[in-house]
């Protein structure tokens, strides 16, 4: 992995020791540049977690992607960057107060002067990376900490609505090659949020921009803006200028279907 590439990729120029503080830099920056996308699964073209192909398609192609793709390349920048990094699996909360299945979702704990989680692959999340277990981090008013929950950890969103669980996961290491089978459902299967669902999102230091189902929604300073794209060239021309994302030679119609009654993630 070209290191140099990468950092270019998402503009970080800062220190490179294995500090606390250059964690909170990286993950900034990972966020702020590097989309949260799924566009593949609609556009059928496959996700096979490879670590050389991921580099390719996120920072030759300066393209996003969804967690595994998005977290098992930052784990191998940080690796190559001097830090200790673990992956870990969680099981993400659904909307019947259910979880889903291990290997859902990834995420990542970096050892340093403590044990911190980040997480550069869960769309509306902490921006900030939060120190193990007892950490928290604030962001456009809303609170992200840790719960005990016997053998689990669970990751609670609170805001104006009150607390809502994001995933619950357990500190036990994992492998890359652990979320294939997750990875391949996420992309086939008709239960998947994934399959039913398009979307293109990243944050900014104000709020948070996307693209889903043709709905363009942005939020600044809490407050939020939304219009519905009509056409395969507004799309095209929305991905490009806000997501750096380019998809000239792509049909993107499969991305035009009527969409769905949609929130921002």
């Amino acid at each position: 992995m070209d290191v140099d590439a990468y950092l270019r990729r998402i503009g970080y120029s800062g220190p490179l020791v294995a500090s606390a503080e250059t964690l909170h830099a990286l993950h900034r920056q990972h966020l702020f540049t590097v989309p949260f996308e799924n566009l593949n699964i609609p556009l059928k073209t496959a996700i096979t977690l490879e670590l050389p192909l991921l580099y390719d398609k996120i920072v030759t192609r300066r393209r996003g992607g969804f967690c595994y793709e998005l977290n098992g390349l930052f784990a191998e920048l940080l690796l190559a960057l001097g830090f200790r990094v673990q992956m870990l699996s969680a099981r993400v909360h659904r909307e019947d107060d259910s979880f889903g299945p291990e290997f859902d979702h990834m995420l990542l704990k970096v050892d340093l002067d403590g044990p911190w989680l980040a997480d550069v692959g869960f769309g509306d999340s902490f921006v900030n990376p939060i120190r193990f277990p007892r950490g928290s981090d604030e962001v456009q008013g809303k609170r992200y900490f840790l719960l005990s929950a016997g053998e689990d950890w669970l990751l609670v969103r609170e805001d104006e609505t009150g607390q809502t669980p994001q995933y619950r996961f357990r500190d036990v290491p994992r492998q890359f090659a652990d979320y294939a089978p997750m990875c391949h459902y996420h992309q086939t299967s008709p239960e998947s949020g994934f399959t039913r669902r398009w979307i293109c999102s990243r944050a900014t230091p104000e709020g948070r921009i996307t693209l889903a189902n043709r709905r363009l929604i942005m939020t600044r300073n809490n407050q939020r803006e939304e219009r519905l794209l009509t056409t395969e060239e507004e799309a095209r021309h929305c991905l490009r200028e806000q997501f750096g994302v380019e998809l000239d030679d792509a049909d993107l119609s499969p991305l035009m279907r009527d969409p769905e009654t949609t929130s921002s993630p």
